[in-house]
């Protein structure tokens, strides 16, 4: 069994209630969620978000689909770089179009944590999984 990985691990700040702390845990948690090994997840999100600072909804839609790929390619998170850039993609558009780009607004129009756990999985590619390993670290601040 493989260590659990946290935000503290990723240096995600969680601690306060802070946008960009749950987007980069959002975009962790989304590629945890996959069926790819844990170290091949954490490496994507430290290419994407830190190497090459996709770091908020709007950076990360500005994105094509094909540097997507050559970054999750430079990970190694090679058995669904196609399918992962593409909903990674659709995830930013979405939490910008539907939210103005902030999680936090996700979070004020739900009327509680389970809504607020509906809405995350409304979005492609986020199944129960994703959920699960978004909400076992964010349900300390937003709740």
């Amino acid at each position: 069994m493989s260590k659990t990985i946290t935000a503290r691990d990723l240096q995600i700040n969680l601690e306060a209630l802070n946008e960009d702390g749950l987007f980069k845990w959002l975009i962790a948690s989304f590629l945890m969620g996959k069926r790819i090994q844990g170290e091949i997840a954490v490496r994507a999100y430290r290419v994407i978000v830190g190497k090459h600072q996709h770091d908020t909804p709007r950076k990360l839609a500005g994105c094509s689909h094909r540097q997507l790929v050559a970054m999750l390619g430079e990970a190694h998170y090679v058995r669904y770089d196609e399918s992962t850039a593409q909903r990674l993609l659709a995830l930013a558009n979405k939490l910008n179009l539907e939210y103005a780009g902030r999680v936090m607004n996700m979070l004020e129009a739900s009327a509680n944590l389970s809504e607020f756990e509906k809405r995350l999985a409304s979005f492609e590619g986020i199944g129960p999984k994703t959920v699960e390993i978004f909400m076992r670290e964010a349900v300390r601040v937003i709740s």
